[in-house]
């Protein structure tokens, strides 16, 4: 087998990054090309993102392969879920996609259930009612008279509207698409009915594409400016929780996952939705997989209290470095206060240090007094929110959850493993950290036709990144 290279675009809410995968007859290797922000950012009172930043940023990344000597074989995109941008009927993006923190859908979800109840939207997608869901998006945007709504022939998800300005040709790829609560998970098709409540017309969504689906070639203004040259792009795993867990490095069905970074996403790997009075009174979601997997799982709220407390501890002078903040959480004293990381709260206060205190002043607990502190209340907060959904999981899943398999940024957090070991009371098998970026090019491998399937992919991974395990700590 030839030597194939894999450019895994990996797009969070907070930053960015291009990744070269390698694969060498079964043997796989990664580097990273190029690191990139991003940024929502406020006009008049609406949060949107800036997609030609990171249109630009991936251009970037792709002159600096070319500038390197890499022959690229295939490009993919992963981002985060629910946002999207409008295309206009002669193709031009119309307007900045709204970012999925925006408050402007805050209450839409109760006006929406008038039309349609809590209930039967749940059944209908087996998604978790969020405001932030596409869904509620497009029904808040149709209430306020959204001009680029309006003007829209089509709406794409963002990873597949940044392979839309890098080929000119759309898809709507089916993982991305799942997140919108707008998805029957048995059909996997859009369901019309909820579109029509929300004043929607069904056909400015077409129809979702599989993972592994070609897109089209880089657009030959892209190939030159680039140096690159003509390089198919290819619908992976779009939503990176999706492409994350291809690169869970299990060896059965019976484990649970936690993909660790600003969210924390916790669930199992089933071949059918989990649609249930439980899962719903849970809000658990159902959300698309490849190979015809359905993710069953919780969306926690992860890191994000803990970068908003480092933003402001910057602002104030205090910088820390990743190693230094766990010392911290080390040092401090255990378990002076918690708070539950999901509370509305702490969805996008002003001050996160502010929030977190008047949470633990409000539930009768000494509020933490020094940033070690703070770091010690989130991390131990984690892990006992880790155990409560997890008890959850194991009351639904099919079989049982013998381990949990942690991937992702927060995979490299010794310290949180060890505590959400003793929390769970199962072991804890830590990474790969870079599970997204992983999985994104599995895919592509798979498309290539270098491997035929998850377990396969996952046999690769494990070989190439050996996992850590910790096991709980008897009292």
């Amino acid at each position: 087998m030839k030597k194939h290279n894999f450019l895994a675009i990996d797009i969070g809410a907070t930053s960015g990054r291009a990744v070269v995968g390698t694969m060498n007859s079964d043997k796989f290797e990664m580097s990273e090309i190029h690191r990139f922000p991003n940024h929502m950012f406020e006009l008049h009172g609406r949060y949107y993102w800036d997609i030609f930043s990171l249109y630009q940023s991936i251009k970037t990344s792709l002159a600096l392969c070319a500038r390197e000597n890499i022959a690229i074989n295939s490009i993919g995109i992963d981002t985060w879920g629910v946002d999207y941008g409008f295309i206009g009927k002669d193709g031009s993006l119309i307007g900045l996609p709204r970012a999925y923190r925006d408050p402007y859908t805050n209450g839409a979800p109760e006006e929406f259930f008038k039309k349609i109840p809590r209930e039967e939207v749940y059944r209908l997608t087996g998604i978790q009612i969020m405001n932030f869901n596409s869904l509620f998006q497009l029904y808040r945007a149709k209430q306020q008279g959204s001009a680029p709504l309006e003007a829209a022939e089509e709406i794409l998800f963002t990873p597949d509207l940044l392979s839309f300005m890098l080929t000119g040709q759309r898809v709507c790829e089916y993982t991305i698409a799942s997140t919108s609560q707008l998805l029957d998970p048995f059909t996997k098709q859009f369901d019309p009915f909820l579109l029509k409540a929300a004043g929607i017309p069904v056909s400015i969504l077409r129809k979702p594409a599989e993972p592994g689906t070609f897109i089209g070639y880089l657009t030959g203004e892209i190939a030159k400016e680039t140096g690159v040259g003509t390089i198919p792009v290819v619908a992976v795993a779009g939503h990176d929780t999706a492409s994350a867990v291809v690169a869970v490095p299990a060896v059965n069905e019976n484990f649970a996952y936690l993909s660790s970074g600003t969210w924390s996403l916790m669930g199992i790997e089933v071949d059918q939705p989990i649609i249930t009075d439980k899962s719903f009174q849970r809000n658990f979601t159902n959300e698309g997989g490849i190979e015809g997997t359905t993710r069953f799982l919780k969306n926690i709220t992860g890191m994000w209290l803990l970068e908003q407390c480092r933003k402001e501890w910057e602002r104030e002078g205090r910088s820390y470095t990743y190693a230094q903040i766990v010392e911290m959480a080390e040092k401090a004293s255990g378990f002076k206060s918690t708070v539950n990381p999901d509370d509305n709260c702490f969805t996008n206060p002003v001050s996160m240090h502010t929030a977190i205190s008047d949470y633990c002043k409000s539930s009768n607990q000494s509020a933490p007094v020094n940033d070690a502190e703070f770091v010690r209340c989130i991390f131990s907060s984690l892990a006992l929110r880790y155990n409560d959904v997890l008890e959850q999981l194991k009351q639904m899943a099919p079989f049982p959850i013998e381990k949990l398999h942690v991937i992702g940024g927060g995979s490299k957090n010794r310290l949180l493993n060890q505590f959400t070991a003793d929390a769970i009371g199962i072991p804890v098998i830590a990474g790969p950290g870079e599970a997204t970026a992983i999985g994104n090019c599995m895919i592509q491998a798979k498309a290539a036709g270098l491997v035929k399937d998850r377990w396969e992919m996952r046999k690769i991974i494990a070989d190439a990144y050996p996992s850590e395990i910790f096991n709980p700590l008897t009292s």
